[in-house]
């Protein structure tokens, strides 16, 4: 089989077509720089943000970090807590439990005048301690040596009135003062 050879003419007119190709497709690479260079632009762009974005979820994983180890601490605490408040209510149960029924019936039978007049006690106490302390306290010891005294004074005092019972008339006065002793009752 023999090969066709083409004409000069066609091989003229296949290059200048080729070479318009050629041309066309220069033509549009070199229309494709401004887009390949938008392109890239973008790219480098969209990498910024993706960057930024890596780094924000670096710092929201940081921060996350924190917030469980805080997490773990308050929950220690909490538990340490927990086990304090735990062993002191175990302690105090029994007692409650048998003070329930008192402090139910003091919680139904006082006035809030009575809790009024309690306060009002509460704040007196210092100024009561220290008259009891500085005045009634140092009579009470006084009445130790005062007692020998007053009943050597109620044993004179026996003794006049036997002797004023003896005198003549004085049964009379001694009548009418115990009439008006027992009129005053």
């Amino acid at each position: 089989m023999k090969t066709p050879v083409p004409s000069p003419r066609a091989l003229v007119s296949g290059a200048l077509s080729l070479a318009d190709d050629g041309v066309t497709t220069a033509r549009q690479l070199w229309g494709l720089g401004p887009r390949l260079l938008a392109l890239v632009s973008d790219a480098e762009h969209l990498l910024t943000r993706v960057d930024n974005l890596i780094d924000r979820i670096e710092g929201t994983r940081a921060s996350a970090e924190l917030v469980v180890s805080g997490a773990g601490r308050v929950s220690t605490d909490a538990s340490l807590l927990v086990a304090r408040i735990t062993a002191l209510t175990d302690l105090l149960e029994p007692s409650l439990v048998r003070l329930e029924p008192t402090l139910a019936r003091l919680a139904e039978t006082t006035d809030p005048r009575e809790v009024d007049a309690l306060v009002s006690l509460v704040d007196h106490l210092p100024s009561l301690v220290t008259s009891m302390e500085q005045h009634v306290m140092p009579m009470l010891e006084s009445l130790g040596t005062v007692a020998p005294d007053l009943h050597e004074l109620l044993d004179v005092s026996r003794e006049l009135n036997e002797m004023l019972a003896k005198l003549p008339g004085m049964g009379r006065v001694k009548k009418r003062i115990e009439e008006k002793q027992a009129a005053a009752r």
